[in-house]
């Protein structure tokens, strides 16, 4: 029996990806291991509720939890209504020109951008120009300005996803522009819209960068009172507990305990990304029929 080069190739190509497969989540398995067996055991009530105390080498972790919502709330406030916006102009509205692919390139270049330029224009526009100082708004901000051309990027992308026709049958029943991407282009668009935004704010949450230099604070045990306050952050208390700390032999526990409450957050935006774009898409086919 005669074997096909095709057949051959096919069946080498999956192989090929199921190693790759393989690689990756065997990585994934041994730094879960390591950060949850390390970091288990520090895990408690107090360690959740409870600012540090003793130079951060006992109590918790709370105003870094408190710090890292705080911001990343601004952070959606920014990048999701303009990141949005600006994709619906671009495919719906904006034509296809010269200057529309440029701005396309510009926004997918901006994707690429070490996180510590945007901390360092951060500085330059927020804390200086706007007079915001070093605080969660200016912090909030920069991550969003981060943020928004993964946001506008998937959002396009979502868009594209959604077939002409529905366009076009609801402008041929007298719809408006406007009206026919709002009833027949956004309830299809939005599960992408949505997986796409919320990758961006797991991003966002676990930058160090961007916040070392607009705002976050090396040690404060209270819950900031406003936007114009500095504030902890996870990422960037894992940061001093890991490299800064005076005695980081000690501390080590308390470093893998914030890495694993890091890592739980970002997996559960994760899945809420997961499960609401699983039940908008049921929603989505169930409109469609």
């Amino acid at each position: 029996m005669k074997i096909r080069p095709s057949k051959v190739a096919e069946v080498l190509g999956f192989s090929i990806l199921r190693v790759c497969m393989i690689c990756v989540a065997l990585v994934l398995i041994v730094v879960f291991y390591d950060i949850i067996t390390k970091g288990i055991g520090v895990i408690s009530w107090d360690f959740l509720t409870k600012p540090p105390v003793d130079g951060m080498t006992k109590g918790g972790i709370f105003p870094a939890i408190a710090g890292t919502f705080f911001v990343t709330v601004i952070t959606a406030l920014l990048s999701i209504p303009l990141g949005v916006g600006c994709a619906i102009f671009l495919n719906e509205y904006a034509k296809d020109n010269g200057l529309t692919r440029f701005i396309r390139m510009s926004i997918r270049n901006l994707s690429g951008v070490p996180s510590i330029v945007y901390g360092l224009f951060g500085v330059s526009l927020f804390v200086e120009m706007c007079h915001f100082g070093t605080s969660i708004l200016a912090a909030g901000c920069t991550l969003g300005l981060m943020t928004l051309p993964l946001t506008i990027t998937a959002s396009e992308e979502a868009l594209k996803t959604v077939p002409r026709a529905y366009r076009e049958g609801s402008l041929a029943l007298g719809a408006t522009k406007w009206q026919a991407i709002w009833t027949n282009v956004l309830p299809y668009a939005i599960p992408g819209m949505l997986t796409g935004t919320i990758l961006g704010l797991s991003r966002a949450a676990g930058e160090t960068a961007p916040i070392l230099f607009t705002g976050a604070a090396f040690f404060l045990p209270d819950i900031p009172n406003s936007v114009f306050s500095q504030f902890m952050a996870l990422p960037y208390h894992l940061y001093i507990m890991s490299t800064q700390h005076h005695n980081i032999a000690l501390v080590r526990p308390i470093a893998y305990g914030t890495a694993l409450v890091l890592v739980v957050l970002i997996f559960t935006m994760n899945l809420v990304a997961v499960i609401a774009r699983y039940h908008l898409r049921k929603k989505g086919i169930s409109h469609g029929q």
